[in-house]
């Protein structure tokens, strides 16, 4: 998907790429012993993972372009993937998706991050 909308996105006047990660995705945080980010889920924190690398790598390849690539986690939402179990609205978890894809052109590119800030990879 995001191969295909690069021709639009370089004649956008304001680019910006916004995936949806997780801070389950965080190497760092998953290896923090004071943090706790749940039980076991192999699929979802790999797969999280595997698309924070993938944004990194889009940030490198599109350095030199106006293009911003970063990566939201909105925490922990309610939706059916939660059963809604989760604490946050999703007008909530839209919040930092939203700064993301309005980031001035001097923006941070190739980044994860949440409503606080960045998170650490």
């Amino acid at each position: 998907m995001t191969n295909a909308m690069l021709p639009l996105l370089r004649r956008s006047a304001y680019p910006r790429i916004v995936n949806q990660s997780s801070h389950v995705a965080s190497l760092t945080l998953q290896t923090d012993p004071g943090t706790d980010l749940g039980g076991i889920s192999g699929g979802y924190a790999t797969t999280k993972t595997f698309l924070n690398a993938v944004t990194v790598r889009y940030a490198a390849e599109l350095g030199a372009t106006p293009i911003l690539v970063n990566n939201a986690c909105p925490g922990y939402v309610a939706t059916d993937l939660n059963a809604f179990s989760g604490t946050r609205t999703a007008e909530e978890g839209a919040r930092v998706v939203i700064r993301l894809a309005t980031l001035p052109d001097d923006g941070p590119t190739g980044g994860l991050f949440d409503d606080e800030g960045p998170v650490p990879w």
